[in-house]
């Protein structure tokens, strides 16, 4: 697994052997930026949920994001993630949180994200519920983007919460999901003088 471009494009980004997660493939994640590089992503704040080896957080960081939070529950993926930021000698521009990721979201933590990554894992039953409440607590900014990872078999809403299904692409078994806030939703966070 490595960082597959920007600034630190081509470093290695340590793993966890075993199948104890389910990294993006390097194939699926060039993909992705390629995606979001034609959307003016990434930039500004991001926050990449269920994290794992921070690999998607890092390659944020690496085109362009300014900051990232990165949210992992298991203290070994945490320590890796932080083993893999000093590699990248990215670790000034993120901050890790060792914790559920509903832990996190119930603490409310700062709105504004420009750029929202989550690839949970593919059997979580509480994905769609995770989206909803990303959504309803403000964490996406008003131009932003959620970026869902997720299995060809499942399928999810157009409309989840206050977040509306942009586009979604898949590559075999995996899929890429991009929600924005709908436009009802924009509106209310941008009100008239």
């Amino acid at each position: 697994m490595r960082v597959t471009g920007g600034e630190q494009g081509g470093l290695r980004l340590k793993s966890p052997t075993g199948t104890q997660t389910r990294p993006m493939s390097d194939r699926l994640k060039l993909a992705l930026f390629s995606m979001l590089i034609a959307d003016d992503q990434p930039r500004g704040r991001v926050l990449d949920l269920f994290a794992g080896t921070g690999a998607l957080g890092i390659e944020a960081l690496s085109r362009g994001g300014e900051h990232a939070v990165f949210v992992e529950q298991h203290a070994g993926m945490a320590g890796i993630i932080r083993d893999n930021l000093a590699h990248t000698k990215l670790n000034g521009r993120a901050t890790v949180h060792k914790q559920p990721v509903s832990t996190f979201l119930a603490h409310a933590p700062e709105p504004g994200f420009d750029l929202i990554l989550m690839d949970p894992p593919y059997a979580d039953p509480e994905i769609a519920a995770t989206v909803c409440a990303v959504g309803e607590r403000g964490l996406l900014s008003g131009d932003g983007l959620l970026v869902l990872g997720h299995t060809s078999r499942r399928v999810f809403e157009e409309r989840i919460g206050p977040l509306q299904l942009d586009r979604k692409r898949c590559h075999g078994d995996s899929c890429v999901s991009f929600y924005r806030l709908a436009a009802s939703e924009v509106w209310d966070l941008n009100p008239a003088p």
